[in-house]
């Protein structure tokens, strides 16, 4: 499923950090030879205009160039050879995403520490800085084969693909219309990905000054496939191998992070701010991409969750328009924010996911009790990525339109889900008791995190906003049931 995973989370190390280290003496013993490498990242060629980014890999198999030594910590903006498209600090206009640029690579992560940087060639314009990956668990290889084609398209072809290309669900009404249109209208583009991408292979480097062996992923929305254009960029400081307690060592590492951010690279990040949450996180906004960051410290269950979700977001054409009207839905109506006690946009993904999951006829199954080794928790973090590449798209006897469905999902919630009993399982594929744990008692909302157990929806801790939650939800329902359009509870064109 994730095709390509490998990459988006880590380019090999600078030169600087040629060094060997003991971190690949935890590789694990089967791994062939040919997977490690110690190839510096030393150009980046990006051309927003086709669409296109080409990170180097394996030198090797990259035509020569003549990079522009540059970087965000040593005056310039970005390492870069040929054209560039940032020339100041503005964003450029829409007119470098062509109208049919719709191609999107995705790379992932790797190991907790293990340095994976497997080189495989690929076409010319779809090169990217990280492993491509043929890394297989040998508890995989009876089930999973390369040759199988799954639902999920590879890192390194598109997210978004052209739209002849794109299978999308038929929509007879006009209720379901609006959603795929706004769909289509949001979904985060090739461009969008470059950009935050660009910058994660930056901040890397001059992150490597200090932490030299550890890797920066790129998590979340950019790449799950529930992407807008709109979203912010999550990143996943890898330090170690080992669990890092996030009340103390990752807020002093994120203090040198944030004391780095607002130094050395004040020119390109501007408002960086430590969070001292549950896990702790630096906020701040790249002045070179534009994009608003959150960056963590080992929260590595959001490396595993990405792939899981970026599974379910193509088994079925009519998840990701679902899940991104529903995203958009909570942002108008204010309850999309979990640092003002509302629900954060995982929160509202795993709503979706279990409200399809849970209809009479299901349009989605539960991938982890489906495909147990595809998802299992303790496997290594450069495998997480390819493990479900070949599950096959989910059948589902149901045709309810988009319409219907985004209708009894607001019904769902409203009316239906014990709110004060159940929990929320995706994991499951149904709604189950609370456990009597303190992370569930006496909370309004309780989600649970697919891989770690946890409340995602903590952060709804106070009766009045659960009571907002619910008000949007039942009003929403009957507005919908009533009129059958969205624009009556999203307006269309201010959204877009």
């Amino acid at each position: 499923m994730f095709p390509n995973s490998s990459n988006l989370g880590r380019p090999p190390f600078p030169p600087k950090h040629h060094q060997r280290s003991n971190f690949f003496s935890k590789l694990p013993a089967n791994m062939p030879p040919t997977v490690i490498t110690h190839q510096p990242v030393t150009d980046v060629q990006f051309n927003f205009h086709d669409g296109t980014s080409l990170l180097s890999g394996n030198l090797a198999t990259i035509p020569a160039v003549t990079p522009q030594p540059t970087s965000y910590g040593s005056g310039g903006l970005v390492h870069t050879s040929g054209r560039t498209s940032f020339r100041g600090r503005k964003r450029q206009s829409e007119q470098y995403v062509a109208d049919d640029v719709k191609r999107q690579r995705f790379h992932s992560h790797h190991s907790k520490t293990t340095v994976v940087s497997q080189a495989v060639p690929l076409p010319k314009k779809h090169r990217y800085s990280f492993p491509i990956g043929s890394v297989r668990s040998p508890s995989l290889s009876a089930s999973y084969k390369p040759e199988l084609t799954g639902c999920v398209p590879p890192l390194q072809d598109s997210l978004l693909q052209d739209t002849a290309e794109t299978t999308f669900p038929v929509a007879k009404d006009k209720l379901s219309q609006q959603v795929l249109e706004l769909f289509q209208a949001c979904q985060q583009q090739t461009c969008d990905l470059n950009r935050k991408e660009l910058c994660r292979t930056e901040l890397q480097r001059e992150i490597q000054q200090i932490f030299p062996q550890s890797r920066l992923f790129l998590v979340g929305s950019s790449l799950n496939g529930f992407g807008t254009r709109s979203s912010d960029g999550d990143l996943c400081l890898v330090i170690k191998e080992e669990p890092v307690n996030q009340k103390t060592e990752a807020r002093h590492i994120l203090g040198l992070v944030q004391k780095l951010f607002s130094t050395k690279l004040s020119a390109y990040i501007e408002r960086p701010r430590l969070i001292r949450a549950k896990v702790p996180i630096v906020k701040f906004r790249d002045k070179v991409s534009c994009v608003e960051f959150d960056l963590n410290v080992n929260n590595v269950v959001g490396i595993r969750n990405t792939f899981l979700l970026r599974t379910y977001a193509y088994i079925e054409n009519r998840v990701r328009p679902l899940v991104v009207v529903v995203k958009k839905w909570a942002s108008f109506h204010d309850i999309n924010d979990a640092s003002r006690g509302t629900l954060s946009s995982y929160s509202l993904v795993l709503m979706v996911l279990h409200y399809l999951q849970t209809l009479p006829e299901p349009i989605l199954p539960s991938l982890q009790k489906n495909y147990p080794e595809a998802f299992d928790s303790t496997m290594q973090l450069h495998l997480v990525h390819q493990a479900p590449c070949a599950i096959p798209p989910y059948t589902s006897k149901n045709g309810s339109s988009l319409g219907d469905l985004l209708i009894g999902f607001f019904k769902y919630y409203a009316t239906e889900f014990d709110w004060s009993h159940q929990m929320i399982s995706v994991r499951e594929a149904k709604a189950i008791p609370r456990p009597d744990g303190i992370e569930w008692r006496n909370k309004f909302i309780c989600v649970e995190e697919p891989f770690d157990g946890t409340n995602t929806a903590r952060a709804v801790h106070e009766k009045q906003k659960f009571d907002i939650i619910k008000g949007e939800f039942l009003k929403t329902w009957h507005v919908l049931e009533d009129k059958k359009d969205l624009n009556c509870v999203l307006p269309l064109r201010a959204t877009v």
